[in-house]
């Protein structure tokens, strides 16, 4: 069993093996990592951009990550993949961190959340 994260709702399901409060703590660290990762053509950060899909934490404490990019052809597809993987390792209590880049669903600004409107002037 594992604890999903789904990363655009913020709701945390725990199914885990670890304690519910570890579950809650690391997922709370791993999302203020994630909000440390910019894309760094847009001035703001990967997790209020809505490019994190999934934070799957598992029970040996590896962190299964479904992302995207804004466009297939972004030019950070070849680094944001590691800053986050980067990111989310420095939580402590993190295993091994798999980052995969999805294409589905596509992503669209709708995905951002209202900070990152605000910061981007997109009202």
């Amino acid at each position: 069993m594992t604890d999903t994260a789904d990363v655009k709702t913020q709701s945390i399901e725990t199914h885990s093996a670890l304690p519910m409060e570890e579950t809650e703590r690391l997922s709370s660290e791993i999302i203020a990592a994630l909000k440390t990762v910019f894309d760094p053509e847009i001035p703001a950060d990967i997790y209020e951009l809505g490019l994190i899909y999934k934070v799957d934490i598992k029970d040996d404490r590896s962190v299964d990550v479904l992302m995207t990019l804004t466009t297939p052809n972004c030019p950070a597809a070849g680094e944001l993949p590691t800053m986050v993987e980067n990111a989310i390792a420095s939580v402590p209590g993190v295993g091994i961190v798999n980052v995969s880049i999805v294409w589905e669903p596509q992503w669209t600004p709708d995905r951002m959340s209202d900070e990152a409107r605000l910061v981007l002037n997109m009202w």
